[in-house]
């Protein structure tokens, strides 16, 4: 299925381009969210008309992205858990406690941008994280998981 970005998209394209993706992906993620357009005559001319409107709004989106990076670069949040007397956590500590311990340091970060490659974080310790603010900014935190023991 061709469509039309709206926006740079991870390892799909950048905005304006005309690209083949899988019909699933565009009917249930790029078309609802608004990421995409069919790829049709009459919206690659309405694209044509509308494209500095939507680069504006993208170089927006980015700007506002660099300044929550320099707030949050660095940052370090602590969590507290019940933990064993070798540092292991009866559980894990996942997206929903880290977003919450952001929001708890009067930060505003979505569940969506917390990227945590090798899974929950199940140890006591320092742990560098990485928020996913827009397609080009990235930013480094770290959480603190504290343990207390039962």
């Amino acid at each position: 299925m061709q469509v039309i970005l709206l926006e740079k998209i991870d390892k799909v394209g950048l905005l304006g381009d005309l690209v083949d993706v899988k019909s699933g992906f565009a009917r249930n993620f790029l078309l609802p969210q608004g990421k995409a357009e069919m790829a049709t005559t009459d919206n690659i001319e309405a694209f044509k008309q509308r494209r500095a409107e939507l680069e504006k709004q993208q170089a927006d989106s980015l700007a506002e992205a660099g300044n929550r990076k320099a707030a949050l670069e660095g940052m370090t949040v602590s969590i507290t858990s019940r933990a064993g007397t070798e540092g292991k956590l009866f559980g894990s500590i996942g997206t929903e406690e880290i977003r919450a311990a952001f929001e708890a340091a009067g930060q505003n970060v979505e569940k969506k941008e917390i990227r945590l490659p090798e899974g929950p974080l199940r140890s006591v310790g320092e742990h560098p994280v990485t928020l996913h603010l827009h397609a080009d900014v990235n930013a480094e935190v770290i959480v603190n998981v504290v343990g207390e023991e039962v």
